[in-house]
């Protein structure tokens, strides 16, 4: 039992130390005023998604490690019971992982989600919004969200959030930008 606890943190140490210890598990991230990264990625509903398909949208795009775990569920949760909110705000919510469509399936469907989940099994997106945390043998994506304006530019980039709190934040900062 206590080799299993052991693991368990060298596993959990490794991987919030390893992206500080090597600056090169991690590109920079687009700051505010930066074009966003252009991307096309399959969601849980089939069909391809692109950036450009929201231009004249506001588009909260977060980055988040693996479906079906204890802080992703609870951020999604928290997106999703704000949905209304956001489209009374002319947002879409994005959410993007390195899981699979049928992950992504299994996850909106286990706990009722009906916005987008993006699928970025080869990391592309994640490293161009340098969300992307690659240690070697895993590679996830790094809880970071972007705000992205109507016309394609980031307004905010949020690189440490906390899951519990995030939407409400969100929402609030897209008082602030739309009122500018």
């Amino acid at each position: 039992m206590l080799r299993i606890v052991l693991l368990v943190f060298v596993v959990v140490a490794i991987i919030f130390l390893a992206p500080r210890l090597f600056p090169g598990a991690r590109a920079a991230a687009p700051g505010p005023g930066s074009t966003a990264p252009e991307f096309s990625l399959a969601s849980q509903e089939g069909g391809s998604v692109s950036l450009k398909d929201y231009r004249g949208s506001w588009v909260v795009l977060y980055f988040y490690p693996k479906d079906q775990t204890p802080g992703c569920t609870r951020e999604a949760h928290n997106f999703q019971v704000d949905q209304p909110k956001y489209a009374e705000r002319h947002a879409v919510v994005l959410g993007v992982s390195v899981d699979s469509v049928d992950s992504h399936k299994k996850f909106c469907a286990k706990e009722g989600l009906n916005f987008k989940l993006l699928a970025d099994t080869n990391g592309k997106v994640s490293k161009a919004y340098g969300s992307l945390t690659n240690l070697g043998v895993v590679k996830f994506a790094a809880r970071h969200t972007f705000l992205i304006d109507p016309s394609g530019n980031v307004t905010k980039a949020y690189t440490s959030v906390d899951p519990v709190r995030h939407s409400e934040e969100v929402l609030a900062a897209l008082d602030q930008l739309r009122k500018q």
